[in-house]
């Protein structure tokens, strides 16, 4: 076989290699291996194992890159399922105001939250909302993401939703990062609609989201189901319209009150539910029956001064598959780096290196159905790669800049030094 890229001398490298999603005991299966080299050809990998069988079964092409991993660690490219980078405006100030003591749902009764990032969204032209992710997305792959969920959800009108959504379109051609768009036109009732939330809801299940599915814009459809946004009777009624449309189907449930958020995406078979915070063990239980994977939000919980963190060893120990996202947003989600949300998951919900390796990786990768080209460092997928130096753990420290290179489709794309 080929090769055009080799990678040698690291000290120890996590595969996350094997079927997904992990769940319960193999939740822990992150793939350790040491003495080994990795090959690609042509930005796919074509070989991982030790270095002698790599030097008999491999031919390297003239002109090809060697990486000398001495001293350092690889694991795949980072996978962060649930992002809200596409936005406009500033609200650091309410972050000033929640340290004195301000509550979330506090500021957002006052015109704040999210429908002040709609305010500033929709004032905001296309090419505002493309270059100020853009600069977004250079902080997450410095950070070691390759592979990134978008959603929309501060236009709340078809139209602002649109141009969110041929956003991420735009941002995905503009960068290195692999994006998967989501529409999230229930993120909350808009200004105009406030009096008539029902009537929202219809706008969002009867044209929103057609639309949004016919041309194609997203491949799934989340709803912020929670006291204060959209009631389960309401977050159904868009769950249904959307798994008709063909898109797949992502809850906001359970972050701020135990609402029912978990159960209705059990019954509604949803790929994801987010947040979970408050989640009970009959919600977790509902999730291990159906299938849907937990991604939890671990820096949410901390910017927005929740208390608490999601139950993840409960959620594990049901059976439920978890997997990570940033929730990085202009109100709740100030970090970029997956290390910072697993560092997070290790020292505040009680996981292994290896369980948060693994919901940082393959299984965030599954939550968005791109399990089968990112999320693991495997014979036949794209090389994307995260090198680190020293050993594994060395991730989680998070603000030491660990992170040497970042390696997307076999190519350089990030370097430390």
């Amino acid at each position: 076989m080929l090769a055009d890229l080799v990678i040698h001398n690291a000290l120890e490298v996590a595969t996350c290699a094997g079927p997904a999603p992990r769940r319960g005991a193999a939740q822990a299966n992150a793939g350790l291996l040491r003495d080994v080299s990795i090959a690609a050809h042509q930005g796919r990998i074509v070989f991982i194992g030790p270095p002698d069988e790599c030097r008999l079964r491999v031919s390297v092409v003239p002109d090809a890159t060697g990486i000398d991993a001495a001293g350092c660690s690889i694991v795949p490219g980072f996978v962060d399922a649930h992002t809200h980078l596409v936005y406009a405006g500033d609200r650091r100030g309410e972050l000033r105001r929640r340290l004195a003591g301000a509550t979330y749902a506090a500021m957002a009764a006052e015109g704040g939250g999210i429908l002040a990032t709609v305010d500033a969204t929709r004032q905001a032209s296309d090419d505002d909302l493309v270059d100020a992710a853009l600069v977004r997305l250079r902080r997450m792959l410095r950070c070691g993401t390759t592979t990134a969920e978008v959603k929309s959800g501060y236009g709340l009108t078809l139209d602002d939703e649109m141009r969110m959504l041929r956003a991420v379109h735009r941002l995905g051609e503009a960068q290195p990062i692999d994006l998967v768009a989501t529409f999230l036109g229930a993120h909350d009732t808009p200004r105009e609609y406030r009096a008539d939330a029902d009537a929202y809801v219809a706008l969002v299940a009867e044209q929103m989201i057609p639309a949004v599915a016919q041309a194609e814009l997203a491949t799934s459809c989340d709803v912020f189901c929670e006291r204060g946004a959209f009631t389960v009777a309401q977050s159904r009624v868009i769950l249904t319209a959307a798994r008709r449309a063909g898109l797949a189907l992502r809850v906001h449930a359970d972050e701020l009150t135990a609402g029912g958020g978990a159960e209705l995406a059990a019954e509604m078979r949803a790929r994801s539910a987010d947040h979970l915070v408050h989640v009970t063990q009959e919600g977790a239980r509902a999730l291990a029956g159906s299938g849907t994977v937990a991604t939890l939000l671990p820096a949410a919980s901390l910017y927005l001064k929740l208390g608490r963190y999601a139950p993840a060893r409960m959620l594990i120990d049901e059976g439920v598959p978890i997997a990570f996202g940033t929730d990085l947003n202009p109100g709740g989600g100030l970090t970029p780096s997956m290390p910072v949300v697993m560092t997070l998951a290790c020292f505040g919900m009680g996981l292994t290196f290896e369980e948060a390796l693994v919901a940082a990786t393959i299984n965030a990768a599954y939550a968005l159905d791109v399990h089968a080209t990112a999320g693991s460092l495997e014979p036949g997928k794209p090389l994307d790669a995260v090198i680190v130096d020293g050993s594994l753990v060395g991730l989680l420290a998070a603000d030491s800049r660990p992170i040497r290179h970042v390696l997307k489709d076999g190519r350089i794309v990030f370097s430390e030094r």
